[in-house]
């Protein structure tokens, strides 16, 4: 027998019933991605207060919500495009990401975000971009000694000196008023 990958068997289990869905769905993020309900909504763009009425049965999915699931779940799965780096910050931090690939020392390196809005999330997200395959990790400097020191691969961390400035003169001029 066949074994479907786990899109195609949510998409079944969502025509059958409800319930076949929260189910399936819920062994997916467990067992299959090992990912959790927080994560899947930051990379669907589904509220994870919607995700958890789902997963309990108190919502039924739409057509929109199984779509940007199953968007979600295939971003988790797709085949290995080469080497990359994780980025884990915050997602304003991210969207200020323009290149996705770029070229370090003729080599293509792909660019792999992982937002996070803790301390405890960038570890987590740290660990799992290690076993994901990163070649690296960029992150913030207050997380860096502790990643550091739980991954095999190189940490660099983000300097935003120019952020910073700006910052202190904005907290100066607020302060002076």
């Amino acid at each position: 027998m066949v074994q479907l990958n786990p899109v195609d068997r949510l998409l079944r289990a969502a025509v059958n019933s409800d319930e076949a869905f929260i189910s399936v769905l819920t062994d997916i993020l467990k067992h299959d991605l090992h990912i959790s309900v927080k994560e899947l909504g930051e990379r669907s763009g589904i509220a994870q207060s919607s995700l958890y009425k789902i997963l309990r049965g108190k919502r039924s999915p739409n057509l929109t919500t199984v779509r940007a699931i199953c968007k979600a779940l295939r971003t988790y799965m797709l085949p290995d495009e080469g080497e990359f780096i994780g980025v884990i910050a915050a997602r304003p931090v991210l969207e200020g990401i323009i290149e996705r690939i770029t070229d370090v020392d003729g080599n293509r390196i792909r660019v792999r975000e992982y937002p996070v809005q803790t301390a405890e999330d960038a570890i987590v997200a740290a660990v799992r971009a290690e076993r994901e395959g990163a070649i690296g990790i960029v992150c913030a400097p207050i997380v860096s000694g502790p990643i550091e020191q739980l991954v095999s691969v190189p940490v660099a961390t983000i300097v935003p000196r120019q952020s910073l400035v700006l910052a202190i003169e904005r907290a100066a001029r607020k302060g002076w008023h």
